[in-house]
């Protein structure tokens, strides 16, 4: 099993490197660690885990707890489901509780169970699992077990939750290696496909020149490639050993290896 951690502060992400889509209230200062999960285990099998909740500001406060289905598009669209969605796993999941009440500057462990039936074929369950402040005048209602899941919230924090069932896992190719308008500006960019059964990710860099003789590194975006999606990436530059993003002067040459999960694609490319 495995996850990583990142702070997110004061603010209405959608964690993992996806964007939110829900209006934040002041007094919504709440941070979760981890940003996103990505375990595995066997179909019948329960598995628990834990996030931290804090809140960083000087009052207590309390959120409500829910799951979410999601969807992300190839051109990075993500939409949030209040719904049950054909397919989704959120009924296998238990949450220890609907909320939790944080005293000013404390923290509490939430923890959430996953349990498969045991004849769940090869699969990724994906879901959201949503941190939320409410208005005290939509509190009643909740507690009152009347709430429409579309109630207006003060904030949001949705962390990310994959679980690979029986082995489910990505598998990656890379089928073009190019240049392509992104927000108005010419951007290198590697096209990639995902024919397996869970969501894989980009990573690693790629050693660059430019026309001025420049240094730097061209990264891929890390967000995820979704099983049957085929999507186009763009490479970003990034100083060596840190500092300012330094501009491209094309054409630029670039050589070594973009990795993913189960291995790593080998580029030697020149873009003009």
């Amino acid at each position: 099993m495995k996850y990583k951690n990142k702070w997110l502060w004061s603010c209405l992400l959608l964690l993992a490197g996806l964007a939110s889509t829900t209006a934040m209230a002041k007094s919504f200062e709440i941070a979760v660690s981890p940003s996103r999960f990505e375990i595995s285990g066997d179909g019948g099998k329960r598995i628990g885990q834990s996030i931290e909740i804090q809140n960083v500001g000087s009052t207590a406060t309390e959120v409500t707890l829910r799951t979410l289905d999601w969807s992300y598009t190839p051109d990075g669209r993500i939409t949030y489901y209040d719904e049950l969605r054909p397919g989704s796993c959120r009924p296998w999941i238990t949450l220890e509780r609907s909320s939790v009440k944080i005293g000013a500057k404390g923290k509490k462990s939430f923890r959430f169970q996953a349990e498969s039936p045991p004849n769940t074929p090869r699969t990724e369950c994906r879901f959201m699992l949503a941190v939320e402040g409410i208005e005290p005048a939509h509190k009643t209602i909740v507690e009152s077990g009347g709430a429409s899941l579309s109630l207006p919230v003060s904030g949001r924090i949705a962390v990310a939750v994959y679980l690979a069932v029986n082995g489910a896992e990505p598998k990656l190719g890379m089928t073009q290696v190019a240049m392509q308008d992104v927000g108005g500006k010419r951007t290198p960019v590697v096209t990639v496909n995902n024919t397996g059964d869970a969501h894989g990710r980009l990573g690693g860099s790629l050693e660059a020149v430019d026309s001025n003789g420049q240094a730097f590194e061209l990264v891929p975006e890390g967000t995820p490639i979704m099983p049957g999606q085929t999507r186009v990436l763009p490479l970003s530059a990034r100083a060596i050993g840190g500092g300012k993003t330094p501009l491209m002067a094309f054409p630029v040459k670039a050589t070594g290896a973009i990795d993913w999960e189960k291995g790593s694609f080998k580029v030697n490319a020149e873009f003009r």
